[in-house]
C-alpha cells in the first residue's frame, strides 16, 4: 500500500495442512480444518500491542486451506543494514539489541515463541526504531502442527530445535507428539543475528540447506566446546575485536545448552546495558514512546485535496480503522495478491498491497443523504463510515459520561467496527469487568458441562471463529462462568445462542462478552432460565398472542381456527432472542435496535416477522404452518426492524405488562398530562393476573394511566387544548348497561351494552353508537366495563373476530376512575 505515516499494510499467505477426507476425530465427527484452528488462534495476536512489535490486523481464510495475514509492515529491515552497510557502530548495535529484547521479552511474557527470527523480521521505521514482525506464525499454527512446512530460517534455528522438534506419526497418519520450541530458542536465533550484525559478515552465505545443518550440528557437538570457536576465521577475528561487554552478551545468547542460556528478561539486565547509564536512558526513551505508538498514526498520508492536512481526520486514525475503510472502498487482500502475482502454491509469501486514497472532506449534505440510505448500503459507504467511526470513537472514549449521546447516535446506526463496544455501552457495562471475570471458577467440572459441550458444536458453526477450537473453548468458559455466578438459574438449551453474538463481537475480550451476556439476560429474559420456567414463558407467549390480536386480528382468527398457537413456533424465538433462527449478520442488525428498546421490544419483533409471513400463513393449514416455521423463510431484517419500531411506538406500554419482567425504573414524570396524584395511584397501574385469566383473553389490557394519557385528560376530566381537525387518538366503548353509563362515564365515550350489542351470528346490532364504532375501525378502541364480570373481555373478543384491530380492555374496569374525578354524569342525554 502507499505509505501510512512510515508504515504500509503488508500481506502474506500460506497454506494450512489439509486433513484426509475420511479422517475423523475421537468423537466420530470430521476434524476441524486446520485453517479454522489457525484462524481462531490468530485472534489473540490482534490484541498484542507494543512499540517494538508490528500490529496484526486481520486473517482471511481462502479456498483449499489458504490463509492470508494482514499486518503493519515497513520497507527497511536489519538484513539490508548487514548487506549494504557492513558492521554498524557499537551504539547502534546496543540500541538494536535492547529494542529487540524488549519485543522478545514482551511476546515471551504472553506465551508466544517467535521461532522464525531472522534479520528480515526486524523491520525499521522512518524514525529508525525496531519493529519485530512475523512473531505470530509459530503461535497461530499451534507450534507448527497445523502447517505442512517447517517454521524457521535454517541458519538461525537453535540447535535444540534441530535435534528435538521432530513430529512423530502414528499408524493412522496423525501427528501424535510435537515437541514445541521454548522461549530460549529465540535467544539463540537473536545471538546469531547479533553476530552477523556486529561482524558485518553473513554466516555460511553459499551453503546449501544440508551443509548449513551439518555445520551447525557439528559446531555444537559437546556442550563444553564454544560454538564461537568454530566460526570461520574472518568472522571469529572480527568478533574478538568487539568490546568485552558486547562479546559477553553474544556468548551468553549462543550457549548451546538451553538450560544455561539466559532468558530475554535476564538479558535485559546484562552488563552491556548498564555501562554509561545506557539502560536508564533506554528505559526512559522506551517509556516515552509507549503511548504514541500504541495505535499507529498516519502522520504522512498524502491526500489530494484542497483542505489543509490538519483538518483531515485520516491523519490521526489508527491503522485498524484505515484497514477497515480500505476494505469499504473495495480493497480485497486476495485480489491484491493476485494482481501483484504473489498468490502462489508456496507458503509464507510476503507482500505490500497498494492503498486506496480516502476522501478527506465530507459535506453535511452528503452525510444527510447517506443517513437516509438502507443500512446495508450505509455500512459500505466509506465517507459515511469514516464520519461515524470518528464520532463513536470519541463518544466511547468519554463513556459513561457520553452514554446519552451514544444512545442517540445508535438510533441512527452503529458502525460495525465499534459494534461490540457500543452494545456494552447500551447495556451499561462498567467497572473492573476483567477482575470480576478472572475471579470466577471456570475450570471445576459442573453437571452442565456435558450439555454445554454438546450444544457448542451446533451453535453458529458456519462462522469460522466460533467453529474454531479457540472459539469452542471461549464459549465454554463464558457459559460456565454465567452458570457458576447465577446459581438461582439452570442451563437451558439456547443460552449458547444468546452468547454467540457477544462472543463473536468480543472474541478477544471474554470478560466483556460475559459482562454483556450477564446484563442482557435480566433485562430481556428475566427469570427465563429458572428450573421451572413454564409460568414465565407461558405469560410471555400470552402477551405475544395479545399483541398479534391487537395488530393483526385477521391473522389471529385464522391461526386460532387451525389451532396453530405460539407455543408451537415462538419459544425458540424468545428464549434465544432470535439468535437461533437468524444468522449472525442479521442478528447484529436486529440487536442494534433491540438493545435500544425495553424488555417488551422483542415481542414486537415477533409480530413484525408474522406480518412478513402473513400472506402465506393466511393460506396455510396447520401442517403447512408447521413446515414453514421448521425452516425459517427469508426475512427482510431492515423491514422487520422498521416495522417493529412502528408497532412499538403505536402500542400503549401497559399492554405488554408482565409480572415476571424486571421492574422498569420509572422517570420522575410518567405522564405528559397527568398529575402526580395519578402516578401514585396503584389502581391506575397494571397488576398481576392469574395465568389462566391471561390466556383466556384475546385482547390486551391497558392501564388507567395509559388511557388517560391517550385521552389527554386532566384529573378532573378536562381535555387539553387541541388544534382543530385533530383526530381523537382513541375511542372508548362502555359496555355496561345504559343506567350505569348515565350515572358516570368517561368523557366522549360511547355506550354499547354488551347484552344487546351483537346479533346471533356475531355481527354488531345497528345503533348510532355502533355506527360510530364501525367508523372508528382501524384506530384504537378501548373497551371499558365492570370488573365484576367478563363482559369487557367478551366484547373485545367479538370485535377481534369481526376484524377490528387495536382493541384493548381497561384493566380493573371503570371503577379505577371513581376516586379521581374523571367520570361525568350523563343523565338527560339519553
Amino acid at each position: 500500500m502507499r505509505e501510512l505515516g512510515s508504515s504500509v499494510l503488508g500481506a502474506w499467505t500460506f497454506f494450512a495442512s489439509a486433513h484426509g477426507t475420511d479422517t475423523c476425530g475421537i468423537n466420530g465427527l470430521p476434524l476441524t480444518p486446520n485453517s479454522v484452528r489457525i484462524l481462531g488462534k490468530f485472534q489473540k495476536l490482534k490484541t498484542v500491542d507494543h512499540p517494538q512489535l508490528c500490529k496484526y490486523l486481520d486473517i482471511i481464510r481462502g479456498k483449499h486451506e489458504r490463509l492470508m495475514v494482514v499486518s503493519e509492515h515497513y520497507k527497511n529491515n536489519i538484513q539490508e543494514k548487514i548487506v549494504t552497510s557492513g558492521s554498524l557502530c557499537i551504539q547502534d548495535i546496543v540500541q538494536f539489541a535492547f529494542d529487540a529484547l524488549l519485543a522478545l521479552e514482551y511476546i515471551h511474557r504472553l506465551g508466544i515463541v517467535h521461532r522464525c527470527l531472522c534479520p528480515q523480521n526486524f523491520l525499521i521505521d522512518n524514525q529508525g526504531h525496531i519493529k519485530l514482525s512475523n512473531y505470530g506464525l509459530y503461535y497461530m499454527t499451534e507450534n507448527g502442527t497445523c502447517v505442512p512446512f517447517p517454521i524457521g530460517t535454517p541458519k538461525y534455528i537453535a540447535p535444540e530445535v534441530l535435534v528435538g522438534d521432530v513430529p512423530t506419526i502414528d499408524k493412522h497418519f496423525l501427528p501424535t507428539t510435537h515437541v514445541p520450541s521454548g522461549f530460549k530458542s529465540d535467544i539463540w536465533s537473536f545471538g546469531i543475528i547479533l553476530l552477523e550484525l556486529t561482524t558485518g559478515e553473513m554466516l555460511w552465505p553459499n551453503f546449501t540447506l544440508e551443509e548449513t545443518f551439518q555445520t551447525l550440528l557439528l559446531a555444537v557437538q559437546g556442550t563444553n566446546k564454544s560454538f564461537l570457536s568454530t566460526l570461520p576465521t574472518d568472522v571469529h577475528r572480527k568478533f574478538e575485536l568487539l568490546p568485552k561487554p558486547l562479546k559477553s552478551f553474544i556468548e551468553d545468547c549462543l550457549i548451546v545448552s538451553p538450560s544455561e542460556r539466559p532468558t530475554s528478561a535476564e538479558l535485559l539486565e546484562h552488563q552491556l546495558f548498564k555501562e554509561n547509564n545506557f539502560q536508564r536512558e533506554l528505559r526512559s526513551r522506551f517509556v516515552g514512546e509507549l503511548f504514541p505508538f500504541v495505535s499507529l498514526r498516519c502522520e504522512k498520508l498524502e491526500i489530494p485535496t484542497k483542505a489543509t492536512p490538519t483538518k483531515n481526520h485520516l491523519l490521526r486514525r489508527p491503522l485498524e480503522e484505515i484497514y477497515y475503510l480500505w476494505q469499504l472502498t473495495g480493497g480485497d487482500v486476495e485480489t491484491e495478491l493476485k494482481r501483484q502475482g504473489l498468490i502462489k502454491v508456496k507458503p509464507a509469501i510476503c507482500t505490500q498491497p497498494k492503498s486506496t486514497v480516502l476522501p478527506s472532506n465530507v459535506s453535511s449534505v452528503d452525510l444527510l443523504e447517506a443517513a437516509s440510505l438502507p443500512l446495508l448500503i450505509k455500512e459500505k459507504d466509506i465517507e459515511y463510515q469514516l464520519h461515524r467511526v470518528i464520532l463513536f470513537e470519541r463518544l466511547l472514549n468519554a463513556y459513561p459520561y457520553k452514554r446519552p449521546q451514544i444512545v442517540r447516535e445508535a438510533r441512527a446506526d452503529i458502525p460495525p467496527l465499534y459494534r461490540g463496544h457500543v452494545w456494552a455501552a447500551l447495556l451499561e457495562i462498567e467497572g473492573d469487568i476483567h477482575n470480576q471475570y478472572d475471579t470466577i471458577d471456570k475450570e471445576t467440572p459442573t453437571p452442565t458441562d456435558r450439555q454445554i459441550e454438546v450444544d457448542i458444536p451446533r451453535c453458529h458453526q458456519y462462522d469460522q471463529l466460533l467453529s474454531s477450537p479457540t472459539g469452542h473453548n471461549k464459549f465454554k468458559r463464558i457459559l460456565k462462568a454465567w452458570v457458576v455466578t447465577h446459581p438461582q438459574y439452570v442451563y437451558w438449551q439456547g443460552l449458547d445462542s444468546l452468547c454467540a453474538p457477544f462472543l463473536r463481537l468480543n472474541f478477544n475480550n471474554e470478560a466483556l462478552a460475559y459482562a454483556c451476556l450477564s446484563a442482557f439476560i435480566p433485562k430481556y429474559l428475566n427469570m427465563f432460565f429458572l428450573k421451572d420456567n413454564s409460568p414465565v414463558i407461558q405469560e410471555y407467549l400470552a402477551v405475544f398472542s395479545h399483541l398479534i390480536a391487537f395488530h393483526e386480528p385477521e391473522l389471529t382468527n385464522h391461526l386460532d381456527s387451525i389451532g396453530f398457537i405460539p407455543e408451537l413456533y415462538a419459544i425458540p424465538w424468545f428464549l434465544t432472542m432470535y439468535t437461533h433462527v437468524f444468522p449472525l449478520h442479521k442478528v447484529f442488525h436486529l440487536w442494534d435496535t433491540l438493545l435500544l428498546g425495553n424488555s417488551s421490544f422483542p415481542l414486537f419483533i415477533g409480530v413484525s416477522i408474522l406480518q412478513q409471513l402473513q400472506a402465506n400463513l393466511l393460506s396455510f393449514g396447520f401442517n403447512e404452518c408447521i413446515l414453514l416455521f421448521s425452516d425459517m423463510p427469508e426475512i427482510d431484517i431492515q423491514r422487520c426492524v422498521e416495522d417493529s419500531i412502528k408497532l412499538f411506538c403505536s402500542t400503549p406500554k401497559s399492554t405488554t405488562y408482565r409480572q415476571h419482567e424486571r421492574q422498569r425504573t420509572k422517570p420522575g414524570t410518567v405522564f405528559k398530562s397527568s398529575s402526580d396524584f395519578m402516578t401514585a395511584n396503584p389502581d391506575l397501574e397494571m397488576s398481576p393476573l392469574p395465568l389462566s385469566v391471561l390466556k383466556s383473553e384475546i385482547s390486551p389490557r391497558i392501564s388507567g394511566e395509559d388511557l388517560l394519557d391517550l385521552l389527554e385528560l386532566s384529573p378532573h376530566g378536562e381535555r387539553k387544548a387541541q388544534p382543530r381537525h385533530t383526530k381523537v387518538k382513541v375511542l372508548v366503548v362502555d359496555v355496561r348497561p345504559s343506567e350505569d353509563f348515565t350515572r358516570g362515564a368517561i368523557p366522549d365515550s360511547i355506550n354499547i351494552p354488551f347484552q344487546t350489542a351483537f346479533t346471533p351470528d356475531g355481527t354488531l346490532v345497528s345503533t348510532p353508537d355502533s355506527v360510530t364504532l364501525m367508523g372508528h375501525k382501524g384506530r384504537m378502541v378501548v373497551i371499558v366495563g365492570s370488573s365484576k364480570n367478563n363482559n369487557t373481555s367478551n366484547f373485545a373478543t367479538q370485535l377481534v373476530r369481526l376484524g377490528f384491530p387495536k382493541v384493548c380492555t381497561l384493566h380493573k374496569g371503570i371503577d379505577v376512575f371513581r376516586t379521581i374525578g374523571i367520570l361525568i354524569v350523563r343523565a338527560g342525554e339519553r
